[in-house]
């Protein structure tokens, strides 16, 4: 498949993020969480019932369904939502597009897939370079000094990004579980149900806060859909399509894209600008996916 097509799930996750940052403050996070994976997985059945693809059989096909929508639907969205209400600037987007890091080690001891000398080097610099980007100003001044402590003391490891870690962690898991699951389920309906069964728990939970929509206007709730069908639908979907079909080291490293692409629509939507040292990351990030994809030629 071409491979700019391959970066379309991350560039859509990108857009999402800027339109959660401008709706998040007139709701909560439990609720945008659930309207993230509802709808969306309603329209991938749908789409599936046009499609004629069949419904899962059996109970093993069930399970792995259902753990599928434990990690990466409740829990990798339920720690998201927990970790947006505590998580400093920026912090917490760094540490969601670490996962990287843990598919290509679980892959390589559960699927052996191969990691050579280059891939490697691109997770490293996959990391660096998201953090020269989604470091807060403060805490990254104190880590380019050496003031390691004083980092730390401003809040690096506070619940709110043991909460964003714990979601990365999940997503990871959940990443590698999508070949036994469409081995025994196609594609498209797995990922549909799956946005379904870890949405409903989550929008239970929400609907405990209250009336979370009271203060959505007709313009935030467009924002809330583009999230849903463009966000979570469209991009989901590919994303474990191209998945189910390629190497998941290499697919997840361009996961480092993600921060590129929601800092470049922040900056023209929002009006945020990257600092000296945030477009240094941004190449260094650049030339991480470029070793990484080696890893795959």
């Amino acid at each position: 498949m071409p491979k700019p097509l391959l970066l379309l799930p991350f560039l859509l996750w990108g857009t999402a993020m800027v339109v959660m940052k401008s709706v998040l403050p007139h709701t909560t996070p439990l609720f945008m969480a659930a309207l993230r994976l509802l709808p969306a997985g309603l329209i991938l059945l749908c789409v599936a019932m046009a499609l004629k693809r069949p419904q899962p059989v059996g109970w093993r096909a069930w399970g792995w369904i259902a753990i599928f929508a434990f990690f990466d639907a409740f829990l990798f969205q339920g720690f998201l939502a927990l970790g947006l209400t505590e998580t400093g600037a920026g912090l917490g987007s760094l540490l969601i597009d670490s996962q990287p890091i843990a598919v290509a080690v679980l892959a390589s001891l559960i699927y052996q897939e191969k990691i050579d000398r280059y891939c490697v080097l691109g997770l490293a610099l996959g990391i660096v370079g998201i953090v020269l980007v989604g470091l807060p100003a403060e805490v990254r001044s104190l880590l380019l000094s050496g003031d390691w402590q004083g980092a730390m003391l401003r809040g690096v490891f506070a619940r709110g990004e043991w909460f964003m870690l714990a979601a990365s962690l999940s997503m990871a898991v959940g990443t590698i579980l999508i070949r036994p699951v469409v081995a025994l389920a196609d594609p498209i309906v797995a990922t549909g149900w799956h946005m379904i069964l870890g949405g409903v728990p989550l929008a239970f939970l929400a609907l405990q806060e209250g009336t979370p929509w009271a203060s959505l206007t007709p313009i935030e709730w467009g924002g809330m859909l583009y999230m849903s069908v463009m966000g979570s639908a469209v991009a989901y979907g590919l994303f474990f399509y191209f998945a189910s079909r390629g190497n998941l080291t290499s697919l997840s490293a361009l996961t480092f894209s993600t921060p590129m692409f929601a800092l470049l629509f922040s900056s023209l939507f929002l009006d945020e600008h990257l600092a000296w040292v945030q477009w240094i990351g941004v190449v260094v990030t650049l030339a991480s996916i470029y070793l990484v994809s080696r890893n795959n030629a």
